[in-house]
C-alpha cells in the first residue's frame, strides 16, 4: 500500500490533483488519453503491486469490464455465472441481441461444468463470491482448467479484493475490479481497473482505453490512490463487524436465509416478501438504504427491487457492512426488523 509515492527530495508524499490533458512536445508524454499522466501510473503501480502484475485503471468498473469484452472476436462464446453482476450480463445480452456473442450461463459453483466449458469457450467470466447470491466457486480447479486451456479466464474480484484473493496466482488471465468499491472506500469515486501478468494482453487493455475514452479523471484518480492507502485497515474492520452480524442474523426470528462467503464484508439474506423488506431498510437510521458497497459507511438494499434483477428472491437483501462500531449497527438493524413487521 506504500508504492505509487513521488521519491525525490523536496516532492509532496503524495500526488496532487494533476488537472492536465495535454503535455508540450519534445517528451514521451503528449496527451493524457493515449499517454497517461504520473497519478495514473501511480495508482497503477499500487494496483498492480497487490498481484505481482501489471494493472489498466479506467473511468468505471464497466469501463474495465468493456475493455475487457472487446478483446473477443465477433462471435465469441462467452460463459457467465447464473448470478453475476447485472451491468456485466447487460453487456453481454446486449452483444448477443446485435449477434455479436454467444453467451451461455452455468453456476458457478458447478465446477465440473465450468472446468468441462475451458477451450472450448473463449471468455469464462467468473464471480466469487457472485453478486448479490454470494455463491463461491472452486476458482484453484476451475482456473486450473483454464490455465491449462485456450480459454481466455477473467475474474471479477471486487467483492474479495487482492486482500482476500488472488486470482492471477491462480491461473486466471484478467483479474478486474471496481475501484469505485472497496480500493476507493469512501463512495465518492467512479473507477475500475483490470490486473494481467501477461504483457501482451495489458497492451491490448491499454489501447482499447484509448479508443473508448474511458480515461480515469484526475479528482477520481487522486481518491483512489488516497483510498487505497487505508484499504487493509478498513476492510478488517468491516469484516470483523460482518462476522459478528451474520452470526447475528442467523439468530433473528425475522431472517431467513443468511448468505456469507465467510470473507469479507458483504452479507445478504431474506426477509419474509417484498414488503416486509422494503418496510426494513426504510426504517433504518443509521445503514444507509443505497445501492453501491465497500465505503465506510454500511449500505445495503432490496436487490429485487434493481430493475434486472427482478428474478431474485423477493426479501433479499444485499449489505455492505461499513466500519460503524458493530453494536451500533446490529440496534440499528433490530429496531428495523421489528418495525418492518
Amino acid at each position: 500500500m506504500t508504492a505509487g509515492r513521488p521519491r525525490e527530495a523536496g516532492a509532496p508524499l503524495n500526488f496532487p490533483i494533476g488537472a492536465v490533458s495535454t503535455f508540450s512536445h519534445g517528451a514521451e508524454r503528449i496527451y493524457s488519453r493515449g499517454d497517461g499522466t504520473p497519478a495514473w501510473e501511480a495508482l497503477e503501480t499500487v494496483l498492480g503491486g497487490l498481484e505481482q502484475a501489471d494493472a489498466v485503471v479506467y473511468a468505471s468498473g464497466m469501463g474495465a469490464v468493456t475493455a475487457i469484452f472487446s478483446l473477443l472476436d465477433h462471435g465469441s462464446r462467452v460463459l457467465l455465472p447464473t448470478d453475476c453482476y447485472h451491468g456485466v450480463v447487460a453487456l453481454a445480452e446486449q452483444a448477443e441481441a446485435q449477434g455479436r456473442l454467444q453467451i451461455e450461463r452455468c453456476s458457478v459453483t458447478d465446477t465440473d461444468a465450468w472446468c468441462s466449458q475451458m477451450g472450448t469457450v473463449d471468455l469464462a467470466w467468473l464471480e466469487s463470491p457472485t453478486n448479490p447470491l454470494l455463491d463461491v466457486g472452486d476458482l484453484a480447479r476451475i482456473l486450473s482448467a483454464g490455465a491449462a486451456s485456450s480459454t481466455l479466464v477473467a475474474v471479477d474480484n471486487t467483492f474479495a479484493t487482492p486482500l482476500r484473493q488472488q486470482p492471477l496466482a491462480m491461473g486466471a488471465d484478467l483479474a478486474m475490479q471496481s475501484t469505485t468499491k472497496f480500493i476507493g472506500g469512501h463512495s465518492d469515486l467512479l473507477g475500475g481497473v483490470v490486473t494481467s501478468r501477461q504483457p501482451e494482453l495489458i497492451d491490448s487493455l491499454r489501447q482499447a482505453r484509448t479508443v473508448m475514452g474511458a480515461t480515469p479523471g484526475s479528482l477520481e484518480t487522486f481518491l483512489a490512490l488516497r483510498g487505497v492507502r487505508t484499504m487493509a485497515l478498513r476492510l478488517d474492520q468491516s469484516e470483523a463487524s460482518a462476522q459478528e452480524l451474520v452470526a447475528r442474523l442467523q439468530q433473528h426470528p425475522s431472517v431467513g436465509v443468511v448468505r456469507y462467503p465467510g470473507f469479507g464484508s458483504m452479507v445478504s439474506f431474506d426477509l419474509a416478501n417484498a414488503a416486509v423488506a422494503d418496510r426494513f431498510c426504510e426504517s433504518l437510521q443509521l445503514v444507509l438504504h443505497a445501492t453501491s458497497l465497500g465505503g465506510v459507511e454500511s449500505t445495503l438494499e432490496r436487490r429485487a427491487g434493481t430493475p434486472g434483477q427482478e428474478h431474485l428472491p423477493a426479501g433479499l437483501i444485499r449489505m455492505s457492512v461499513g466500519c460503524e462500531d458493530v453494536n451500533d449497527l446490529w440496534n440499528d438493524m433490530t429496531r428495523s426488523l421489528d418495525a418492518s413487521g
